[in-house]
């Protein structure tokens, strides 16, 4: 088959979550099918990025979207029905050469990352095309209205509802659609999105292994640290969770790791000598080592929390919230803890914080439940079984290129 994979962003590093999902699912893609990998991107693309992509594409193209066009657009787009995220990647340049790889290529098949490259397809109606939703915008999108400064909230709403009317449009317009989580199949509005096809996010099981390190921190958040939620989730850690453990434990230490942390990540650090932000880290498995417990206690977004995954996958005991679990699935107080008020985030902490068998406990039936569960290779075969109309075969696969 002859596969044209549309993405928002040139799918390494793996410092996001869409790139993560983007690069091991079509990594295990082209091993049996011919892959065109065409990427949108509003920043300057790193050579040695696309010479490690080449490995298993038969082609890439990179999209460069300078700023101005995408002001440009963004300034257009209070006129039209398109939701801002649509229109920030969507621009005439962009699909006259979208169009060329179509003439030249020919696919088989098109597969599109995200409601934010469809605009670029949506009207091929005689070419088969699948849509992976990944998560939920709409959904993500309300949850931070709620919280956002109060002259954003207007905005934040009317792109909800475009976000709700353009989700359900691609529903209608796409031969199939995929998502990450029985969860976020279930906030899409559509009435048929029971026949959306749940394809979770897996984890590098020989990447992610238990290292074996002394921890030196007693908490860590990993995570794109310019990314609303995980802002808002370890702001929630500092300044509502971590003064309650203090008044028992005053040297409790915290370790925010993590790509383009904002000014009010980087700030946590300024004002508390106990709390180190990293920034980028080459290698995130010397995070995860280093710290006693992983706490992400998720209050707003969608989507497949892979940190908990990874974390879990390196025997690192998690705390989070019911929110974020319901998409992983781990079982509350086996494989994994969930707290809801402060006050009961911070007793979890100081539970496992007095009790290294706990912490041990907890670990080793989280480590399970994710080699059980999340297999990116089985998550390949779904999503190629549904592109192709026909399974996969189960064989074991050739060896495919590391990502570090």
């Amino acid at each position: 088959m002859r596969l044209l994979v549309l993405l928002s962003r040139v799918p390494f590093p793996l410092e996001k979550g869409d790139k993560l999902r983007a690069y091991h699912l079509v990594s295990r893609l082209a091993e049996r099918h011919e892959v065109f990998l065409f990427c949108l991107s509003d920043s300057a693309t790193d050579p040695a990025h696309i010479d490690h992509l080449k490995r298993f594409c038969s082609q890439i193209q990179v999209v460069r979207i300078p700023r101005w066009r995408i002001l440009l657009k963004l300034l257009t787009a209070v006129f039209t029905r398109l939701p801002f995220q649509v229109a920030y990647f969507h621009h005439r340049h962009a699909q006259r050469l979208v169009d060329r790889a179509i003439a030249e290529f020919q696919p088989d098949h098109v597969l599109c990352q995200l409601v934010r490259t469809t605009e670029y397809v949506r009207h091929r109606y005689g070419l088969p095309k699948t849509l992976d939703y990944m998560d939920t915008l709409s959904k993500g999108m309300e949850r931070r209205t709620e919280t956002a400064p109060f002259y954003l909230r207007p905005v934040f709403r009317m792109e909800t509802r475009r976000l709700i009317r353009y989700e359900n449009l691609m529903f209608d317009q796409f031969d199939h659609s995929v998502i990450i989580s029985a969860q976020d199949r279930d906030y899409i509005y559509h009435p048929l999105r029971s026949r959306m096809a749940v394809v979770p996010n897996g984890v590098d099981m020989e990447h992610f292994t238990p290292q074996g390190e002394r921890p030196r921190y007693d908490l860590l958040f990993t995570g794109n640290m310019n990314y609303p939620p995980n802002i808002d989730s370890v702001l929630y850690l500092v300044n509502k969770v971590l003064p309650i453990i203090r008044r028992n434990r005053p040297a409790t230490s915290l370790l925010i790791s993590g790509v383009d942390p904002s000014p009010s990540v980087r700030a946590l650090a300024s004002n508390d000598p106990l709390i180190t932000v990293t920034g980028w880290v080459k290698d995130i498995r010397s995070s995860y080592a280093a710290a006693r417990i992983f706490v992400a206690p998720m209050q707003i977004g969608t989507g497949l929390q892979n940190k908990l995954l990874e974390a879990m996958a390196m025997r690192v005991p998690c705390i989070t919230s019911a929110l974020a679990n319901n998409a992983v699935g781990a079982p509350p107080g086996k494989a994994i803890l969930i707290g809801e008020q402060p006050e009961e985030y911070a007793a979890l902490i100081m539970q496992l914080l007095e009790s290294p068998d706990a912490r041990e406990q907890l670990a080793e039936e989280g480590y399970r439940f994710v080699h059980q569960h999340f297999d990116w290779d089985r998550s390949a075969r779904e999503l190629e079984q549904l592109l192709t109309g026909t399974p996969a075969p189960p064989a074991a696969l050739p060896l495919r290129p590391t990502p570090f």
